[in-house]
């Protein structure tokens, strides 16, 4: 199987990992990875973003482990436009978070208009972080919590502005 995944991925935190993981349990795996003038348009809040080779080579190092676990292949692919690679006819399934659900169903209605068939959806519920509250990019930037969740109210996060 074919699968395809996308997001943004700064910084890469547990919640992406086990999206990861569902991805290569499933099949070979595409990322789309935003491109650094898709990044701020994805985003629910405004902030920041690495530019798009560091976050490759850092989404790069996190899938290398993950392949020759599930004993898969893996590719990350530049993206350009939301609905990305998805809609391409060699992908067989889509891994989505709860929120990003309804863009896999508009890549399905774009799949179908195109004569391919639709993406087996697979949604993969958030992780809550030691308050309770989901893990999140945006969160770890902030300062409020690590990449695995746990609170750091001492750390600063890294803000919503480029660093000088």
């Amino acid at each position: 199987m074919n699968v395809a995944l996308g997001g943004t991925f700064d910084p890469i935190h547990d919640g992406h990992r086990v999206l990861f993981e569902r991805a290569f349990e499933l099949g070979d795996v595409t990322v789309g990875l935003t491109s650094d003038e898709l990044a701020p348009r994805t985003r629910h809040e405004d902030r920041w973003v690495r530019p798009f080779d560091e976050r490759k080579r850092d989404l790069e190092a996190e899938l290398e482990p993950l392949a020759e676990q599930y004993g898969r292949r893996f590719e990350v692919r530049e993206l350009t436009e939301p609905t990305g690679i998805a809609t391409e006819p060699e992908f067989d399934a889509l891994v989505v978070s709860p929120e990003t659900r309804d863009g896999g169903e508009r890549i399905n209605d774009i799949r179908t208009e195109r004569g391919h068939d639709p993406l087996r959806i697979e949604v993969v519920e958030h992780l809550a972080a030691e308050d309770g509250d989901r893990i999140s990019s945006t969160r770890i930037v902030r300062g409020e919590i690590d990449e695995h969740g746990n609170l750091t109210p001492e750390r600063e996060g890294r803000g919503t502005a480029r660093p000088e």
